[in-house]
């Protein structure tokens, strides 16, 4: 089926804020289109996107990553503090009780 569209959404949310822009792609769009699309980067710290931090639903993407239609694209933040360091601080301060 030559021509068929996608409905995607592009999301980034901070604490306070969020934005998401919708969009139509072309089938056989990626993620990389997306994004180019979305034009986000101005409200991004760091200014780009950081191909690391990319998901599809929740799940890891890349910019190669194929869209489907109704997917929504997602710019993850970077973690405040490292998983393992906070289970161990949590488990310290439970045994402390």
């Amino acid at each position: 089926m030559a021509g068929r569209e996608l409905r995607v959404q592009v999301v980034y949310a901070l604490p306070q804020r969020s934005w998401t822009v919708e969009m139509v792609l072309a089938e056989g769009a990626l993620v990389a289109d997306a994004l180019a699309r979305a034009e986000l980067a101005a409200v991004l710290p760091e200014g780009a996107v950081d191909p690391a931090r990319l998901a599809v639903f929740g799940r890891t993407a890349t910019l190669e990553t194929r869209l489907h239609d109704g997917d929504r694209v997602e710019i993850l933040r970077p973690l405040l503090a490292d998983p393992k360091q906070a289970r161990r601080q949590r488990a310290r301060e439970a045994a402390k009780r």
